[in-house]
């Protein structure tokens, strides 16, 4: 299957990466190349950008699309949150610029596969990084009762979450559940036929919130943040584009830390602590898609993109 991906936001990230033709740019989730290819156009050849993701085929494919471009290129398979290690094991000091755009790629989800899509049957998978050894089926038939309960409310922000859960248990009762259709049948059987006829396919949610779990989306989001920042140069920005509320959550606070670092209590009338403020805002309320980008990747409609420089 080729790896497409449209990127998301497109010219809104060459916008807030502001790239110098010189700098060093690290996109820390590659997919197919998309945002990455905008960059490679941006640089000269002195110009350097560091290409990251989980996923090989990612890797492989977006090697390909940019082996036109004439600036230095490094492609690591790993972890964005690994951010200091890979910067250490190449050798840089710093970034000009770095991209997370969150969330699973187009490739992935329309992989069958892959298992990440309620609409193909597939063995139940979802790892960004097919050598890892854990998947949803572990997560699926592993999981009591009240952990599957808590990510599908949590992760997924799904109100049927408690029945849906329940339904898993008993369903993996007679046999153990392999694949993606299996799971949405039992989905469907948990939420009241009113319910699955209003709003999103009635997997979705459940399905986002299995697959955060597989691969510690939110936990390594969490982590990377601060990391991201510190390896800046002046005038550098972090970019990060995020595709629902508990993500943009995350980032919206590690920033509001980040910009505003006292940590004196409020009654104190002047701040003591001495902790100034190392980043500026660039973006205020998150940018979000123009109507003309979601008639073109209706996949975009969720996006916000949230932007820091740091000073």
């Amino acid at each position: 299957m080729e790896f497409s991906h449209l990127p998301v936001l497109y010219s809104e990230v060459m916008d807030a990466l502001a790239v110098k033709p010189d700098g060093i740019y690290l996109d820390g989730t590659l997919g197919g190349g998309g945002h990455s290819e905008g960059i490679c156009q941006r640089l000269s050849e002195n110009g350097t950008l560091i290409g990251v993701d989980r996923d090989k085929d990612a890797l492989n494919a977006a090697e390909k699309r940019l082996q036109p471009y004439k600036n230095n290129k490094i492609f690591v398979q790993s972890n964005y949150a690994d951010v200091k290690l890979i910067l250490r094991e190449q050798g840089v000091s710093g970034l000009d610029g770095a991209l997370l755009d969150l969330g699973v790629s187009s490739f992935q989800l329309d992989n069958p596969e892959r298992g990440f899509s309620y609409m193909h049957d597939a063995p139940l998978d979802m790892r960004m990084n097919a050598d890892d050894s854990f998947t949803a089926e572990d997560v699926v038939n592993g999981y009591s009762e009240a952990e599957l309960t808590k990510i599908i409310k949590d992760y997924g922000e799904e109100r049927w979450a408690a029945r849906i859960a329940q339904f898993i248990v008993k369903a993996r009762k007679d046999k153990r559940l392999t694949s993606t259709y299996e799971l949405v049948d039992v989905i469907k059987a948990a939420i009241p036929a009113k319910a699955r006829r209003e709003g999103p396919h009635p997997a979705k949610r459940t399905f986002q919130a299995i697959r955060i779990e597989v691969n510690d989306e939110l936990g390594q989001l969490e982590r990377s943040i601060n990391d991201f920042i510190d390896v800046l140069n002046p005038g550098g920005r972090l970019v990060v584009i995020s595709f629902h509320s508990l993500e943009d959550r995350i980032i919206k606070e590690a920033f509001k830390k980040r910009l505003d670092p006292c940590t004196c209590p409020p009654e104190f009338p002047v701040c003591v602590c001495g902790k100034v403020a190392d980043v500026k805002k660039v973006t205020g309320k998150p940018v979000t898609a123009s109507e003309e980008e979601l008639e073109q990747n209706p996949r975009a409609r969720s996006a916000k993109l949230r932007v820091l420089e740091k000073l």
